[in-house]
């Protein structure tokens, strides 16, 4: 690492731990609904629940809060079904799509009803304008939002004593909603316009080539049909290669559309769904250095002010401290050797006397799939950022990252998403694994666990098993069949340890809810479609119902006095702990795939094989 990368790097994470101080008081100050905001719009949101029929007053056990979640999403991941199936026959189409697949619009239903945002096609020639802001964008405030709440009322379990509801689901919903996605997305977009993210709704503008050329075009009819021959086939030449014609090349299409409004909360809500395919490689997504800077803040700036939003909730604000220096740690570190592997480069290239070094001219190292404009070190955080806090936008082709730099943003993905993690999931992930952590403590010494003044006994620990594997199981497991089945394998276009890093990497981004991709496996086909859905969707709500079970079992314990042999968990020997316990878990699920994958590939690259 050279003192860019170093300076970038301090400069981000000082950044973002200053701004988490004041978000994390005015999520608190909404959610308890003591924020001056909530007392100003108070009539707007009561005007909304009558209309809704909802008593704001009347607060949900666990099993009712998750019931609504589930049916909610459920009901969101229809509509968009529905609005995928018919935008061919909807207005705000000015470029006449038609409809996705049925197992396309399935996919991608439950992709943005997650979290996910995996796309397996083209957004810019497969989506209108309206599915973009009616469907797509509107699951991205609501996938986040209902990320937030439940976690939110994971903390009301640890917050409250012999209760029997951990809030309400609606109000919850709407405040979170209301008061913190919406105020914060305009002002992100605010930002990225002044940039220069385009905000439109004009057709996609023809615009003349910089440089005339000419390709090769199959030759076609008077009906613009393939030439065929006597028998119906395609017409060869002497060499068996379809006929052609050099068609020139004179004007390219540029594509418009609303993007600075769903940009801004495809990163705060860390949805990660690009509007055009290169994601926030476009530079109609993300055109400066700036843009970039604000967008990897964005994906960040929620999850980190969460962990001192539970510290303020359960009025100890070290134990929110400390799980956010757990986090901070684990994500410097992970910068660091994502971007020493790419900036040491390629030694293939090395081999061949191509210079690789940082100067002032270049960005030196692994430039492959990168953008100029940004260099290592930007995309270096960018990448992990985006994987650290299951967004899954992307500034760079992560298929073309090497072998460790590849390995990064899998095993953060591989780890639950709990380096900063998704909004609400991330933190609650690292809250299931904090139980872990004091579990095995009081294990070792002999003592019933207990966090943050609740016993932590066995119908919790059977519910903190299930988080922790069931993920693991979705990828193994999908991984597994990938391999073996022949439509699996129909799909890898890299043979050798790289085609089933590309593999293991997709169904860690499906059953994370992460949305990223090694895009040189070829997903957008049935058996993928249907698979990633699978993973998808038990990833996200097969996870966030057992944590609504500990929210429902610890609110209605009663708070223990600490005594002189409580484990302190706010201290560094904690941090330690709790990384290590996420470490380990991490180590034995996934290092046997990994060596298969990234490891096998890394030997590979510098043995010259």
């Amino acid at each position: 690492m050279n003192a860019n990368t170093i300076f970038q790097s301090v400069l981000f994470i000082v950044v973002l731990l200053a701004a988490a101080v004041p978000a994390a008081r005015y999520l608190s100050a909404v959610m308890d609904g003591s924020s001056r905001v909530v007392r100003v719009f108070g009539p707007l949101e009561r005007a909304l629940y009558r209309i809704a029929g909802v008593d704001a007053g009347r607060e949900m056990n666990w099993k009712q809060y998750a019931i609504a979640t589930i049916a909610f999403n459920a009901l969101g991941a229809l509509f968009l079904y529905a609005l995928l199936r018919l935008q061919g026959l909807l207005p705000g189409n000015p470029q006449q799509f038609g409809p996705m697949t049925v197992d396309g619009a399935f996919n991608t239903a439950v992709s943005f009803v997650t979290n996910t945002n995996w796309q397996d096609y083209t957004p810019e020639q497969t989506v209108s304008y309206l599915t973009q802001m009616l469907g797509l964008t509107v699951q991205n405030f609501l996938s986040a939002a209902t990320g937030i709440i439940v976690v939110i009322a994971l903390i009301r379990g640890f917050a409250r004593h012999t209760a029997q509801t951990i809030g309400n689901f609606w109000v919850d919903l709407t405040r979170v909603t209301l008061y913190v996605l919406v105020p914060m997305s305009a002002l992100v977009a605010a930002l990225l316009m002044s940039q220069g993210v385009i905000q439109n709704m004009k057709a996609y503008q023809d615009v003349p080539a910089l440089q005339a050329s000419t390709y090769a075009a199959p030759k076609l009819d008077a009906q613009g049909n393939p030439v065929k021959d006597d028998k119906g086939n395609p017409v060869k030449d002497d060499k068996g290669n379809p006929v052609t014609v050099a068609t020139p090349l004179t004007k390219q299409t540029l594509a418009m559309g609303p993007v600075a409004s769903q940009e801004a909360i495809k990163m705060l809500g860390t949805n990660g769904g690009g509007f055009f395919n290169a994601n926030s490689a476009h530079p109609y997504e993300n055109p400066t250095p700036f843009a970039n800077f604000v967008q990897i803040f964005a994906i960040l700036i929620i999850p980190a002010a969460l962990c001192l939003v539970f510290g303020r909730m359960i009025g100890d604000r070290r134990q929110g401290i400390a799980v956010l220096a757990a986090m901070t740690v684990a994500f410097t570190v992970a910068v660091g050797v994502e971007v020493s592997a790419e900036q040491a480069g390629n030694p293939t290239l090395a081999a061949l006397h191509v210079d690789q070094s940082a100067g002032a001219l270049q960005a030196g190292g692994n430039m492959e799939g990168k953008e100029t404009r940004f260099g290592i070190a930007q995309t270096g955080i960018f990448t992990v950022a985006t994987t650290a806090a299951s967004c899954g936008a992307v500034d760079t082709m992560h298929d073309s990252l090497t072998p460790l730099g590849g390995l990064v943003p899998m095993l953060l993905m591989q780890l639950g998403e709990v380096v900063y993690g998704g909004v609400g999931s991330g933190l609650y992930g690292m809250l299931v694994f904090a139980l872990l952590a004091v579990f095995v403590a009081g294990l070792m010494i002999g003592r019933t666990p207990e966090y943050v003044g609740k016993k932590i006994e066995a119908y919790e620990m059977k519910m903190v098993s299930i988080v922790v594997l069931l993920t693991p199981l979705l990828v193994l497991i999908g991984t597994s069949i990938a391999v073996l089945a022949d439509a699996g394998k129909a799909g890898i276009l890299n043979p050798g340890p790289h085609g089933f890093s590309e593999i293991l990497y997709a169904f860690s981004s499906a059953a994370n809810n992460n949305g990223s991709a090694f895009a040189g496996l070829t997903v957008g086909t049935p058996f993928y479609n249907w698979m990633t859905a699978i993973a998808m969707w038990f990833g996200r709500f097969g996870t966030i119902v057992p944590v609504l079970a500990i929210a429902g079992s610890l609110a209605a314990k009663k708070r223990i006095a600490t005594t002189s042999g409580t484990l302190p968990t706010h201290g560094p020997l904690f941090v330690v702990l709790l990384l290590g316990t996420v470490l380990l878990v991490g180590a034995l699920t996934y290092v046997p795939a990994l060596a298969l994958g990234p490891g096998v590939e890394h030997l590979m690259m510098w043995l010259g094989a």
